[in-house]
């Protein structure tokens, strides 16, 4: 549904890319490929990076200055794959300079930088985008429908586990680094919106952020998520469990094909009008499926959606609002990791200073 909403673009919209580090490789072959989008120019402070872009594209302008890419009028939106500390100052700089914004997650280091960039993007009537990457995979939003629909029943709890051995960061701890995706999946999938955060984590290398962390999210009607993030586990894992009243959910994104797989299994609570004492779970066993998946790249869609918000001027999924609720949390976890768990309230609904 999502590519079906995108028709081709009328208009060549060029993009300027900030960062050729990690991510922005990725950015630079998505806008490249895509007909109706072309990169003009590619900075990073780094001249091995740039002789990377000379290599594959040519005809790509080359700069270790951001400024020039903004000065540039040819450019109509700037995608920014640069370390988080770096997110506000540059995507403010973008947009006020009159540029659409894709940047990348987390989208600040703090509430009140995320709340600038979305007034600044409103007043200009700019498009604000956050990389949400996983939002826009075919396996998340196949969960999304299976919970819009019902299929599931009423949701009773998120529970995931994001593992692996490295890639430590200095500048963020693990929850910023991993949780990220699952409080962007969470924040597009689920019914509602956490009302706590509770959160622990310790770090094992003197100086360093958090390298392994637990958070547990409260919402209203019994809904609870759960999720385990650690830089220092022996094995990759990327698995998450959705369980509903009449359905639950196994979602194993390192699973090549059936990431999916929906189990018709769950318990039924009958109460004695006899004995309130006396309560009888029964367990119900059905069968598994694995729905089929667009398997179109999550990143080729999420570009996609940019260039066709920009065309016609909808609200992206991941929009700033999306990224600022995702940073509230953020922000709620560090400040109970550093009381050793205290539970911290949210409120995701105000978006005004």
């Amino acid at each position: 549904m999502l590519i079906d909403q995108q028709s081709q673009a009328i208009d060549t919209i060029k993009i300027g890319v900030i960062g050729y580090g990690y991510w922005g490789p990725n950015l630079v072959r998505s806008f490249a490929e895509i007909p109706g989008s072309e990169v003009i120019a590619v900075s990073d402070f780094k001249l091995d990076r740039l002789a990377k872009v000379r290599s594959r594209y040519p005809t790509i302008k080359l700069t270790t200055n951001s400024q020039d890419l903004l000065k540039d009028p040819r450019i109509d939106a700037i995608a920014i794959a640069t370390p988080v500390s770096t997110h506000y100052d540059l995507a403010l700089a973008a947009l006020q300079a009159g540029k659409h914004v894709l940047v990348e997650k987390p989208m600040t280091v703090s509430s009140q930088q995320a709340m600038r960039l979305i007034d600044e993007a409103q007043k200009r009537n700019l498009v604000l985008m956050v990389d949400h990457t996983f939002v826009y995979t075919g396996a998340v939003r196949k969960m999304q429908e299976l919970v819009t629909t019902k299929v599931l029943g009423d949701v009773y709890y998120y529970d995931s586990v994001r593992v692996n051995l490295g890639l430590f960061q200095h500048d963020v701890n693990v929850i910023w680094d991993l949780a990220v995706h699952d409080l962007s999946i969470m924040d597009y999938v689920l019914p509602s919106k956490p009302y706590a955060v509770s959160a622990t984590g310790m770090s094992h290398v003197l100086n360093e952020p958090e390298n392994i962390a637990y958070l547990t999210l409260f919402f209203e009607n019994n809904l609870i998520a759960h999720i385990h993030v650690n830089w220092l586990a022996p094995v990759k894992v990327r698995r998450t469990l959705l369980g509903g009243s009449q359905k639950m959910v196994c979602y194993d994104d390192l699973e090549p094909s059936e990431k999916i797989k929906v189990y018709d299994k769950g318990i039924t609570v009958n109460n004695s009008s006899e004995n309130v004492y006396q309560m009888l779970v029964g367990y119900r066993t059905g069968d598994m499926w694995s729905p089929k998946l667009d398997m179109t790249e999550a990143l080729k869609t999420e570009v996609l959606h940019f260039l066709h918000c920009i065309q016609s001027g909808n609200r992206p999924i991941t929009d700033g609002e999306a990224g600022l609720r995702v940073v509230r949390i953020l922000e709620a976890t560090t400040q109970s990791i550093k009381q050793q768990g205290r539970l911290v309230e949210l409120d995701l609904g105000k978006v005004a200073a």
